[in-house]
């Protein structure tokens, strides 16, 4: 799995990768297997494409799964008012008192200039990653891990909901991306995880973690039991490799 936060970020803080609880372990465990979880905070699609190709421990288990879930996609549809290039350079800002008054400075006006964009620019203003380069780290994602696996089954999410006080609750980049991620996974193939669906409610019911994007432990139940369900089909007709 190549994931964002959403995938190791439980209702109070991150937790170990294999904690049971998560949904990538709790689908891994209703289909008797286990989860390899690639992720990172704030992970975009495009972070996922760069650790794919870039990591080698990636390329360790790459002829040995059983599936490739893209649980990427939700962080790039969040504001982003600072142009995404820039914004990801603050953490190299030196020396550390520039960086940490850019830092705060930053994400004390971030809520606002959000709000402010969603106002007044078309679409609501820029978002960390465009629908349209969403699809295409997707895209390069699945195509490199199919070169190795032509069979393997994928499975994408949906862009979940947030209500997060950081971005002043705005999320009006999410709608589009779930059409380009609609037609990306039609056009190719891919189950597509709703996470609106399953997690909706919960989340802007105020049911997860209180920075309003992070999820509860059942939202984790019920998203690690839906993304079994989506597997199962395929992985009892794919035969396994030969050892």
């Amino acid at each position: 799995m190549l994931g964002d936060s959403l995938t190791f970020h439980g209702p109070e803080r991150a937790e170990p990768a294999d904690d049971p609880r998560l949904w990538p372990n709790v689908a891994a465990a209703a289909l008797g297997g286990r989860a390899e979880l690639v992720a990172g905070i704030g992970w975009t699609t495009r972070h996922a494409w760069h650790a794919l190709i870039s990591d080698p421990r990636v390329w360790t288990l790459l002829p040995a799964v059983d599936a490739l879930v893209l649980g990427v996609g939700g962080m790039d549809t969040l504001p982003s008012p600072l142009p995404t290039s820039l914004r990801e350079l603050i953490p190299a800002l030196r020396p550390d008192g520039l960086r940490r008054a850019v830092r705060s400075g930053y994400q004390r006006v971030q809520p606002a200039l959000a709000r402010t964009f969603a106002a007044v620019l078309p679409g609501g203003g820029p978002v960390a990653l465009p629908p349209r380069l969403t699809v295409e780290h997707l895209e390069r994602c699945r195509s490199a891990v199919l070169t190795i696996q032509p069979e393997l089954p994928v499975v994408t999410v949906l862009p979940p909901p947030h209500r997060a006080p950081a971005y002043a609750s705005v999320h009006l980049g999410r709608d589009a991306a779930e059409r380009a991620t609609r037609e990306w996974a039609h056009a190719h193939g891919v189950a597509m995880l709703d996470l609106p669906a399953l997690v909706g409610e919960h989340v802007l019911g105020g049911h997860g973690n209180p920075d309003g994007m992070h999820w509860g432990w059942p939202a984790h139940a019920a998203v690690g039991a839906a993304c079994a369900d989506l597997l199962r089909p395929a992985l009892t007709v794919r035969p396994r490799p030969m050892p």
